[in-house]
This record gives C-alpha cells, sequence and structure tokens, in this order.
C-alpha cells in the first residue's frame, strides 16, 4: 500500500464521525488546559512574593494529582462510547479483506492525529487562559500581577507526558477491543445490545442497606473529629450503593414499571422503557457516574464557596483584637509585673513611633489548661484520665481570670463569695449550678451572659471551652500548683499576664507595627516567655488558606461539571445513532412524530433528571457531616450560610441540567428522525 494510506483513512474516519470525535477531542482539548493551567500556577514564580503564595500552591499541587486521576478515568470511560460507534465500520473493513493488523494501523493513526491536535490544543488554550486564572488567584491573594503571558516549561513537560501515557493506554484498550470481536460481532455491534438483565435483588438491597449506613453516619455522628474521620468511608460507601442501586436498582424499578398496565402500555412509556431495560447496565454505569460527579461539583463548590464568604468571621473571631500577646515566666514560677514591665513599654514606645494609640485596651492575668469533664467534676490530671479511659466525658480548654482584673474589662463591681465562680461556657452546653475540681474542691456557679475576656485561642478548640472567673490570684496559684503537680516535671505551667488592643489603622501598618514588636521582643533578654498574633497578617494566611480552597473549589468544580454534561451529551449522541433504526421502524408502522417526541421526552426525562434528584438527596444528608468538618477547618461555620450557599449551587446546577437536557432532547430528536426524513 502506498504512503498515507492508512493516514488517510484514519482522517476520513475522523472526519465521517465528526459527531463523536468532536465531543471526544473537545473534552481532551479541556482536560489538557485544566491541567496545566492549575500545574502551572502550582509553580508560578509570581506566586512566592505574595504572601500566603506559598500555601496555595501547595493546595493546587494537590488539584494537579486529582485532575490527572480524574482525566484518566474521565477519558476512559468517554472513549468507551467512541470504540462501540467505530465497530460496525471497523467490521465492514475486516470483512472486505483488511486483516486486524491493518485495523490496528488505522487507529494507531487516529489516536496519534487525536492526541497531537488535542495536547496541541489544550496547551494553547491552556497557555493563554492560565494569564487569566493567575490574575484571578492574585485578586484573591490581594496580590499584583502583570498582563504579560508566560510560558513555563515544565507544566508543559508534564501535559505532555501525562496525556501522551494516557492515549497510549486508551490505544491499549482500542487494540484489545479490536482483536477480542469476530468481524461479525462488530458489523452488529449497534443493532446487539445487551440481553435484558434480571433483576438482582441481593444486589438491590446491599445498595440499599449501604446508602441507608452512610446516611446514618452521617446524620447521627455529632463529634467533628469522628465526622471527619467517617467523611472518607461515608463516601466510599455512597459511591458503591449508587452504582449499586442505578444498576440493579433501576432493573427492579423497570421491572415493577412494566407490570403497571396503565403506565407501561402507553407510547410515550412503552417505547422509552422498553429501551431503558434493552441496555440497563451501561445505562445504569452511566447514571451513576452522572450523579457521583454531581455531587462531586456539589459539594466541591458549595463548601469551598462557604469556607471563603466566611473568611472574614474566622478572622473576627479567632482574633478578636488587632495585636495579642502573652507573657509568662519559666519553670512554672510565679508572675512578676516588674518582669513583664519592659515588654509592655516597648509595645508603647512602638506604637508612638507609629503615631497610633491603644483602642480596646485588654489587659489582665489568665490562668489556661486542658481537662476532663464529666458532668460537673474536671479532671486536672489528664495522665490518670488516659489510663482509666475516657469514658463518656471531653476534653475541655479553662481560661481563668481573677475577679479584680474582669471588673476592670467589663466595668463592673461584681463581687464573689470564698466558694463562688462565674462560668461561661464556649461552644459548649453547662447546665450545673457548680463546679468541682479536682484539687481544689466544689463551688457554686453563676453563668455569664457574654465573654468576661478576649480570648481567641478558644475559637480555636473544636471540644469547647470554660472561662471561669475567680475571687483572687491565690485561687489562680492553687489551679496552677495542681496542674504542675500532675504534670511530674515533664513541663510546667504559669499565670500569663494578656495584653491586647486594637488600632485605628489599616492591615499595612498594623503588620509593620507587630513586625516592630516582634523585632523589640527578641532583641529583650529577661527570662520572660512571650507570644504575640497579629489579626492583619493572619486575615492574610486565612485568606491564603481559605482563597486557594475556593479557587481550586470553583477549578475542580468546573472539571467535574464539565464532565458531567459532556458524559450525559455524549451519552445521549451515541444512544441517538442507536435507537436510530428503531424509531424508524416505529414510524413506518405508524407512530407519529408526536409519539416519537413524547416517548424520547420521557426517556431522556428519566435520564437526566433521576441523577440529579438522587445527587440532591445525596448532598441534603450529607449536609450535617460536611457542616461538622467545615466547623472542624474553621472552628467557626454557620449552617444557615451553608444551608443557603448549597441551596444556591444546587439551583445554579439545576440550571444547567436544564440547558443540556434542552439541548440534548434537541439532537436526539434530529438524530432518531432523520431515517423518517431521508425516506
Amino acid at each position: 500500500m502506498r504512503r498515507g494510506f492508512y493516514l488517510k483513512l484514519a482522517a476520513e474516519g475522523i472526519s465521517k464521525n465528526r459527531k463523536f470525535y468532536f465531543p471526544y477531542i473537545l473534552t481532551c482539548i479541556c482536560m489538557v488546559m485544566m491541567f496545566y493551567i492549575v500545574a502551572y500556577l502550582s509553580m508560578g514564580a509570581d506566586f512566592s512574593a505574595v504572601f500566603g503564595g506559598d500555601m496555595l500552591q501547595s493546595m493546587l499541587g494537590f488539584g494537579v494529582f486529582v485532575i490527572a486521576i480524574f482525566s484518566l478515568i474521565f477519558l476512559y470511560y468517554t472513549n468507551s462510547f467512541l470504540i462501540r460507534r467505530r465497530q460496525k465500520e471497523f467490521g465492514l473493513y475486516n470483512i472486505l479483506g483488511m486483516g486486524k493488523r491493518n485495523l490496528v494501523k488505522i487507529l494507531l493513526w487516529e489516536n496519534i492525529l487525536t492526541a497531537l491536535f488535542s495536547i496541541g490544543a489544550g496547551l494553547v488554550s491552556g497557555i493563554l487562559f492560565s494569564k487569566l486564572a493567575e490574575m484571578a488567584a492574585m485578586k484573591i491573594l490581594g496580590g499584583k500581577t502583570g498582563f504579560m503571558i508566560h510560558v513555563a516549561l515544565q507544566p508543559i513537560v508534564w501535559s505532555v507526558l501525562l496525556f501522551f501515557a494516557i492515549f497510549l493506554l486508551i490505544m491499549f484498550r482500542m487494540v484489545f477491543s479490536i482483536f477480542r470481536l469476530r468481524p461479525v460481532e462488530m458489523l452488529r455491534s449497534e443493532s446487539t445490545g445487551e440481553k435484558p438483565p434480571k433483576a438482582n435483588w441481593l444486589l438491590a438491597l446491599l445498595g440499599a442497606v449501604l446508602l441507608g449506613s452512610a446516611y446514618y453516619m452521617a446524620v447521627a455522628v455529632l463529634d467533628p473529629m469522628t465526622a471527619m474521620v467517617l467523611f472518607f468511608l461515608a463516601v466510599v460507601m455512597v459511591i458503591l450503593a449508587t452504582y449499586f442501586l442505578f444498576i440493579a436498582g433501576s432493573v427492579v424499578l423497570c421491572r415493577l414499571l412494566q407490570k403497571k398496565k396503565n403506565y407501561y402500555y402507553k407510547t410515550k412509556h412503552f417505547v422509552s422503557l422498553s429501551s431503558m431495560i434493552y441496555r440497563m447496565k451501561r445505562n445504569g454505569a452511566g447514571l451513576a457516574s452522572i450523579c457521583i460527579l454531581s455531587t462531586m461539583v456539589l459539594v466541591t463548590v458549595s463548601s469551598t464557596i462557604c469556607l471563603f464568604v466566611q473568611a472574614e468571621d474566622g478572622v473576627n473571631k479567632r482574633y478578636p483584637q488587632d495585636i495579642f500577646m502573652r507573657l509568662g515566666t519559666a519553670g512554672g514560677t510565679a508572675l512578676n509585673e516588674e518582669d513583664t514591665a519592659p515588654y509592655i513599654n516597648a509595645v508603647e514606645e512602638i506604637l508612638a513611633e507609629y503615631g497610633e494609640a491603644a483602642e480596646n485596651l485588654q489587659d489582665y492575668r489568665m490562668y489556661s489548661m486542658d481537662v476532663y469533664q464529666d458532668g460537673a467534676d474536671f479532671q486536672i490530671d489528664l495522665n490518670q484520665v488516659s489510663q482509666i479511659g475516657m469514658g463518656n466525658g471531653e476534653i475541655r480548654s479553662v481560661y481563668v481570670i481573677p475577679l479584680e482584673d474582669y471588673n476592670t474589662i467589663s466595668g463592673s463591681s461584681a463581687e464573689l463569695g470564698d466558694n463562688e465562680v462565674f462560668i461561661y461556657p464556649y461552644k459548649m452546653n453547662y447546665d450545673y449550678d457548680t463546679v468541682d475540681f479536682e484539687g481544689l474542691g466544689t463551688w457554686k456557679a453563676e453563668k455569664l451572659d457574654t465573654e468576661p475576656f478576649c480570648i481567641g485561642e478558644a475559637d480555636a478548640n473544636a471540644l469547647g471551652s470554660l472561662f471561669l472567673v475567680v475571687k483572687d490570684i491565690s485561687v489562680m496559684d492553687q489551679m496552677c500548683e495542681v496542674k504542675n503537680e500532675s504534670l511530674a516535671g515533664e513541663w510546667t505551667s504559669s499565670i500569663q499576664r494578656c495584653y491586647g488592643f486594637d488600632l485605628a489603622c489599616g492591615d499595612e501598618k498594623q503588620s509593620e507595627i507587630y513586625n516592630g514588636i516582634m523585632e523589640r521582643f527578641t532583641s529583650m533578654d529577661s527570662g520572660v516567655s512571650w507570644y504575640t498574633e497579629s489579626k492583619a497578617q493572619s486575615r492574610a494566611e486565612y485568606v491564603a488558606l481559605f482563597g486557594g480552597l475556593f479557587f481550586l473549589g470553583i477549578l475542580l468544580g468546573a472539571v467535574f461539571l464539565f464532565g458531567t454534561v459532556l458524559i450525559m451529551y455524549y451519552k445521549q449522541i451515541s444512544e441517538g445513532y442507536e435507537d436510530q433504526n428503531r424509531f424508524d421502524i416505529l414510524m413506518k408502522v405508524g407512530m407519529s412524530r408526536k409519539e416519537v417526541k413524547q416517548s424520547i421526552n420521557s426517556q431522556v426525562l428519566t435520564v437526566f433528571f433521576l441523577p440529579l434528584i438522587a445527587a440532591g438527596v445525596h448532598m441534603a444528608f450529607a449536609f450535617p457531616l460536611i457542616s461538622r468538618i467545615l466547623k472542624l477547618i474553621t472552628m467557626r461555620t454557620d449552617e444557615n450560610v451553608f444551608l443557603l450557599v448549597t441551596v444556591c449551587c444546587y439551583l445554579v446546577f439545576a440550571l444547567f441540567y436544564v440547558i443540556v437536557y434542552w439541548v440534548t432532547s434537541k439532537s436526539y430528536y434530529t438524530i432518531v428522525s432523520a431515517a423518517k426524513k431521508d425516506r
């Protein structure tokens, strides 16, 4: 054969089957583009100069891995439709005398042409759109970037190697399919469908049990830490259950609908239901894939948006004051105000240098410790707790200040007796009138309506905290002594001086003041231990973290959404060609175009909206579990906000569904009615 013969056949094959190759090649281009963009951003040099850029790049590095795995699975899946469509053509070549080795050569050239065009167009698109993605990421981080497009070699190499490997794997699968089937089987591939499967009640029951168990875990688990551990188990159970129910359960449902004569023996239901049963195993797997991808879109986008929109509230709760510091003494010795005075003076001097004054100042003595709570009893020795077991109690953080400092902060003149304390439970319930600390006795407890002082650490404690106001500093000394005895010299705790305030200036100047305080404290050598934090700098970290998650969530959501839509569209188009002859026969025996269209709409509605409804149910049951995980990540997530975001995401996603349904229904009807027009 003359040179270029197989190349010509491959090009003609792609051209003749462009309705099938176009979505496949478009898929490949988009996957290459998204992979390049994420890979480019994960190693872009411009992010190194932006605060929080390193954190964003580390998260995008995870996104590179996710998109790589998804691209492999997704392209392999969509190629299966293409293989099935081309089997008749290859069977004809084989009957006419072309050997399977020759068919492999055609496939090889088709795969090479598809790979070269897809990778090339994907890289060009990725390079062009990477600048827009970079600008969007910089906008989230608060950084600046130019308009010049940069071409990075390493992401290009990664993209080429990854998708070359994927196309090579697809090629092996196509070759295996050619050698596995006989010529007659390939010729009849479109007209020979799967045998109507039997109703597998056992598999359907297993799917129902798995789904029910996953739903129960999502609703019943209340502890955020446990929710984080069980989340991935629940995800696996839901995925398996979805496939079992769509593959086996859908068959059971169709069989039950067939037994309902009033439903089944209607023109629009009879044809569509028969068609679905005819190839239900393949339909079930496709519908399950659509459902899982839809759920992934909703979970990814809604959770990351929720984290991003509540980032500022999280910063304000975790860092209630613009600048906060704790000053203490090493070795568990008593706090001496003379030791801490130079540090406070240094802060005042730096504020004066910048022309700023401390606002909403809180200066108090505090002792903090972790205890084990069981009802109204608090065990200070945690080593003893670990030996006897946790029981039904919880580990709590306790923050204690003297009454004198409380009155100064609150501007009140409250009084306490010898066996009395004020308490304020934070992120926990406390319904007792007394508190009993190990080795300290029982105190009568009076609840406060608000937090007695600002301490952002309490917001970071997912298990709950207890604010405590005691009569005087001597009580705090006793607590410290009992706690240090239980530590047995491993390390010692001490009473600390807390000093926090707000500033009227912006974040940039606040950061400069904070850095000045840090430099001054570092240069001082007085044996005082210190800890400082700044809301301005922490805000940048929060923006980097949650902004990065939001950006990555949008990218992954776009990938999953694209995959969902394309699977639905591609599936219906391929089945449209398979159903063309069958609907033509029905029209020849007297079925009207209106009846054909009604039947098509019935089938497409089932195919499209069943996964959407199932994804909504998955999301509804997953909501409590995801909400608790978000609380663990941010330590504070407003469930009402999360609910609103989730509902909005679902409605927007449903709108995309409606659009795709309209396009698919129209295309499917055009295909199945084409033969009637040609007659």
